[in-house]
């Protein structure tokens, strides 16, 4: 038995006693291991501290009922082990950046942290090569380092429907290389031309026309919608754009979702140019 045998035994209860009290000393007693050597191999495994595992598979839950449930929601987190509203309030806060009740008025797709898979399916998505041409952006600039926590804060205060006057639009995230940090500058917004509510607080964003890889996010609900998104990005930077005799063409690449379609996919663009000396992939 290795490692990941017994890190999967220790999941595996801490999965079925989300509800009820975990402690690192029963964790580690189920996995075969020193409490020590088990936090130390199942930080390494995961990347997580069994505590954070738990705290963010607990509000993952918590977060699922919300939506799918009227259950108060005091009482969803207390049965998650929160002892009172305030605690519970305070770690949704920190963790997706919007209070458990503007979640769900919005109802929107957050960044879930799913029960641990030691072993990764596949994963593939092919693009379409286009050609586009240039179009602005109304855009906000983020706050947040993180990507999805700003989309929260977008979805959760209706920004897009603030922006537009209250007519459904396509909502794009821009990421944009900043010349001066060497770090990326994310914005979200809608065209322009759809920008005709209160746009205080905005920026005009160019994005250039030219060739792309469009990609579609493979069909998901809206638990896992945000986690697919991410894996869809991993696959595009680190396995299709190094194998598809492309490079990246410029400084900003984009995503563009229709939040109201509740279709939970979305398209993701990459400009393109041909490596010098390469031959472009069939896959493409």
């Amino acid at each position: 038995m290795n490692y990941r045998d017994h890190i999967a035994r220790a999941v595996e209860y801490m999965e079925e006693n989300l509800t009820s009290e975990l402690d690192l000393d029963s964790c580690a007693r189920v996995s075969g291991y020193s409490k020590y050597y088990f936090l130390r191999v199942f930080k390494e495994v995961t990347g997580l501290t069994p505590a954070d595992y738990i705290r963010k598979r607990r509000l993952s839950e918590i977060a699922k009922r919300i939506c799918q449930t009227d259950e108060p929601i005091s009482a969803i987190a207390f049965a998650y082990g929160f002892n009172s509203k305030e605690n519970f309030t305070r770690a949704f806060k920190a963790e997706h950046n919007i209070l458990p009740t503007e979640y769900r008025r919005a109802q929107n797709s957050l960044l879930l942290y799913e029960p641990l898979a030691l072993e990764q399916k596949p994963f593939s998505v092919l693009p379409e090569l286009v050609t586009i041409d240039a179009f602005s952006l109304t855009v906000y600039r983020s706050d947040e380092e993180d990507p999805p926590k700003f989309w929260n804060e977008y979805n959760a205060r209706k920004l897009s429907l603030r922006l537009s006057g209250g007519k459904n639009c396509e909502d794009f995230g821009v990421s944009v290389v900043n010349t001066h940090g060497g770090n990326l500058d994310y914005y979200i917004g809608i065209r322009t031309e759809d920008a005709v509510g209160e746009t205080a607080g905005t920026e005009e964003l160019l994005i250039p026309g030219g060739l792309y890889a469009l990609f579609k996010t493979p069909p998901a609900t809206q638990a896992d919608f945000v986690n697919t998104i991410r894996r869809t990005w991993q696959y595009i930077l680190q396995v299709w754009l190094p194998q598809s005799g492309y490079t990246h063409a410029g400084s900003c690449d984009f995503e563009s979702y229709l939040e109201t379609s509740r279709q939970f996919s979305e398209r993701i663009y990459i400009p393109l140019k041909a490596k010098q000396g390469g031959q472009q992939s069939e896959k493409t």
